[in-house]
């Protein structure tokens, strides 16, 4: 996952994300770092469009795309334990048009609501081995 990585709201995802992943399935890179220039530019794809989050799907693999936004967030949720993947399906149900404009309204707030830090917060001990860049 490619996430904004002085965004209150994208850290508390983050969060959210690794404490449910007890498979450790998902790695992240904030949008901020090299990785992100690396994987997302020949792609096309903006690292400085810090409003918009990224997850790379079968990473490393032949079939490996890109998925943005909505699509990205609900991919990795996905990934989670428990009901959370079943609630991802669910959410694929909403088409992608409504679900990015649902998207892009949060994140034109998400600094007034959910604050910006001066730096990418680091992460803890624990959680290190799941943060590249």
């Amino acid at each position: 996952m490619f996430y904004d990585g002085v965004c209150g709201l994208c850290d508390r995802f983050i969060r959210f994300l690794i404490r449910r992943d007890s498979a450790r399935r998902i790695l992240f890179a904030p949008l901020q770092g090299t990785l992100a220039r690396t994987v997302l530019a020949p792609r096309g794809l903006n690292p400085s469009d810090l409003d918009t989050m990224y997850a790379v799907a079968d990473w490393k693999q032949p079939s490996e795309h890109v998925l943005a936004r909505s699509r990205a967030l609900l991919y990795a949720v996905a990934q989670l334990d428990g009901i959370w993947p079943w609630l991802a399906h669910v959410g694929l149900l909403v088409p992608q048009s409504i679900a990015d404009a649902l998207y892009r309204a949060i994140a034109r707030f998400r600094y007034r609501v959910f604050g910006r830090r001066e730096t990418c917060p680091i992460p803890p001990v624990e959680w290190r081995d799941r943060f590249r860049d």
